[in-house]
């Protein structure tokens, strides 16, 4: 049985953006809504543009059934030329992966996004030469090199209007004025200064304009090995010690110019050991850490758990879903990196000790490291524009390479790994364990992991400060379309309505008390958490004496290394960070002070709104974390009406400004992966354990009667 729409007899057209060119289409283009056998799903037009592929039914051209959050760029069927992540043909029932030139044209193609998402096209219905024209076109425009210049981004920018809201609070970090700015704020001008020595790029394309380095540092040493074995400031904590990153020198060097650069380290680190500055340790991250490629081999095998594109995959992979999580070791490198934040928040934090931290080119694993103890020590990071601007010092002007990393321009596999992503997972732990400390949400996050495959923004496209002026300029590029004005991401009214922009903000977000001398803090902080307790899960004492200890070796013996490895972990952290660490969850949580996240074991969570969204079968309908915050929203509501109607009874001007809330439309039978999954269709299978839904497999009378009630009473 095929359950389908009929063909569309209107045509209709793309939305293009400016900029934006068509490029191959198909008409007669099945899509599939599921692949569970009943073969569900709606003829169209399928089109690929230098910006997009895109899948166009007759509900494309309707405004009827709009979600609420609804992305202006990028709709429900569309998909960036740079989100595609791999693409299927299937031939006889057989997938073979699609690349480069192709002899003979698929009767099925799927589509594999790096947003998870999975796109099933049926081709059969489409004509021969329409299906040549749009398989080789997308195949080309998403899978081949290509050069910078070629990418959207550019077409764009020099199409589009320049007309975006001028008033955002990020600070980009691209002026001397915003880094002697960070500097005053976090009372480091004391003992570090900004430098203009890298004005021209004079000393290193890699480093950016405008820098900050110890006082005590002379230009000459900067200049002498293009910033390589300088300490670069990153950040100050409040006791005036600081976080510091450096560019580490070649391993493979001749012994004259290794004791030449070893001469010259000796010299910066008895320069920056001495008063005034605090005593200093080293950390090499590329030591103490996973390499980029054990993370992109984790993240790799994590992210095939989700793009399942059928219900029998899914019901397959759930009966073993815990043993095949844990043997992708992606949480447990999520583990990994919030354990050394929490280690280099003990030096600066309680033992006053300056941080260097040392990796081959410091634009990796240093800017997670450095923005996660930023998240973790600075609740002006947890703000909304605070945490901008964070992702702009560290990773932006910082010198991550995007281009690289994300392999935006399809060059080399071999440079890919998730960097930026592992953030994101990590700052989410946080977000998930305190959420009213943190003035953004979960899909603030979600939607930012989104916007790096969106060559509307130049945020994410660049490797450096440089080839993100020279670009600009059109001197690299060697165009006459130059200079380009770029948008930032961080405009999110270019991807958002102000009412979608709304669910990134956290109504819940506990705003920093105005200081009062007649209250205590302990009180103060007490009450917040007290408020929050809907929110977050029940802690466990971490308090360890004999019973706890004696437990643990018991249940570790019971249920054997597995969960051995939980509680007490190979790398268990050592006497002083375990006092550090319980001390600190010991007492109540000051939601504007030091966060140190929950670590052991299952406090590691997979972040299930981006990676289970656009499965059904993982959906809870009425129910999650939105059912509990719809419920909040409508109360706040309430309480802000009665307050109203108060200030009108006593005719009394409102103290402060009255927020208006938004309760999501019929929250009662939201997905609990909403906004994502508020169109999404619902399971067909049904909602039964694990083990009762493979018993029923072994069953094969039962298996063929899905819609049949089945009475188990008799068995209870």
């Amino acid at each position: 049985e095929i359950h389908i729409k009929e063909p569309i007899e209107k045509d209709v057209n793309p939305h293009l953006l400016p900029g934006e060119l068509l490029l191959c289409e198909a008409s007669t283009v099945y899509k599939y809504m599921q692949e569970d056998g009943s073969n569900r799903g709606t003829y169209g037009k399928l089109v690929c543009t230098n910006f997009k592929i895109s899948f166009l039914d007759d509900d494309s051209a309707s405004d009827d059934n709009e979600p609420e959050f609804k992305n202006k760029i990028v709709g429900e069927n569309d998909i960036t030329l740079q989100c595609v992540d791999q693409i299927y043909g299937v031939y006889d029932e057989k997938k073979k992966l699609l690349t480069g030139q192709l002899r003979k044209y698929p009767e099925r193609l799927i589509i594999y996004c790096k947003d998870l998402r999975v796109f099933n096209f049926c081709l059969r219905y489409t004509k021969e030469e329409e299906v040549k024209r749009i398989v080789s076109g997308i195949v080309h425009h998403s899978q081949t090199p290509k050069l910078l210049k070629r990418l959207f981004l550019f077409s764009y920018a020099s199409a589009a209007p320049n007309n975006t809201d001028g008033r955002n609070q990020t600070v980009m970090f691209d002026t001397l004025e915003d880094w002697r700015d960070e500097l005053e704020r976090t009372k480091g001008n004391v003992k570090y200064k900004a430098v203009t020595t890298n004005e021209g790029y004079r000393v290193s394309e890699k480093l950016p304009l405008y820098f900050v380095v110890p006082i005590c540092i002379s230009e000459e040493s900067i200049l002498k090995y293009e910033g390589r074995g300088i300490p670069i400031w990153c950040w100050s904590c409040h006791n005036g010690a600081a976080l510091l990153k450096m560019s580490a020198f070649p391993k493979e060097q001749d012994d004259s110019t290794s004791q030449m650069q070893k001469a010259f380290l000796d010299g910066i680190y008895k320069t920056i050991s001495k008063p005034p500055y605090e005593l200093l340790k080293m950390d090499d991250l590329s030591s103490s850490l996973p390499s980029l490629q054990d993370i992109q081999t984790a993240y790799t095998r994590f992210k095939q758990l989700f793009l399942i594109d059928n219900s029998t995959d899914f019901w397959a992979t759930d009966v073993k879903w815990f043993s095949l999580l844990e043997s992708t070791n992606w949480l447990e490198i999520i583990r990994r990196v919030l354990k050394k934040a929490i280690e280099v928040a003990e030096c600066l934090e309680r033992q006053h000790t300056n941080v260097l931290l040392i990796e081959e080119s410091a634009t990796d694993l240093c800017c997670v490291i450095s923005s996660l103890v930023q998240v973790m020590m600075d609740s002006y990071s947890r703000t909304k524009s605070g945490f901008q601007s964070l992702i702009q010092k560290e990773w932006v002007i910082g010198g991550h390479g995007f281009l690289e990393r994300c392999n935006h321009l399809r060059k080399s596999e071999k440079e890919e790994a998730p960097v930026f992503l592992l953030l994101l997972n990590c700052v989410w732990q946080l977000v998930q364990q305190y959420p009213p400390a943190f003035e953004f949400t979960e899909t603030y996050l979600t939607v930012l992991s989104d916007s790096l495959y969106v060559p509307v923004f130049s945020t994410f496209f660049f490797n450096s400060q440089h080839q993100r002026d020279t670009s600009a300029s059109g001197e690299s590029l060697k165009t006459q379309s130059g200079p380009f004005r770029f948008l930032t991401v961080w405009d999110w009214s270019v991807q958002f309505d102000s009412k979608a922009q709304a669910f990134l903000n956290n109504p819940f977000y506990a705003e920093k008390p105005k200081p009062d001398k007649n209250q205590r803090k302990t009180a103060r902080f007490k009450h917040q958490r007290q408020l929050s307790l809907p929110l977050t899960q029940p802690k466990p004492s971490t308090k360890r004496g004999f019973f706890r200890e004696e437990t643990d070796h018991l249940i570790k013996n019971i249920l054997g290394k597995r969960i051995g490895k939980f509680i007490n972990s190979s790398d268990e952290p050592p006497n002083s960070f375990r006092e550090f660490y319980e001390s600190w969850h010991s007492k109540p949580v000051d939601y504007h002070g030091l966060l140190l996240p929950r670590i052991d074991g299952p406090e590691i969570k997979v972040w299930a709104q981006r990676y289970l969204r656009w499965i059904p079968e993982a959906q809870l309908h009425g129910g999650g974390t939105i059912a509990i915050t719809a419920k909040i929203l409508d109360l706040m509501e309430e309480v802000q009406s009665l307050q109203v109607k108060m200030d009108e009874e006593h005719s009394q001007a409102v103290s402060g400004d009255v927020h208006s809330v938004t309760t999501p439309r019929n929250s009662a039978r939201l997905s609990s992966l909403f906004p994502f999954a508020l169109l999404q269709r619902q399971s067909v299978k049904p909602a039964l354990p694990t083990s009762t839904w493979k018993d029923l497999e072994d069953e094969d009378d039962l298996v063929k009667r899905d819609d049949e009630f089945v009475d188990l009473s008799g068995d209870m």
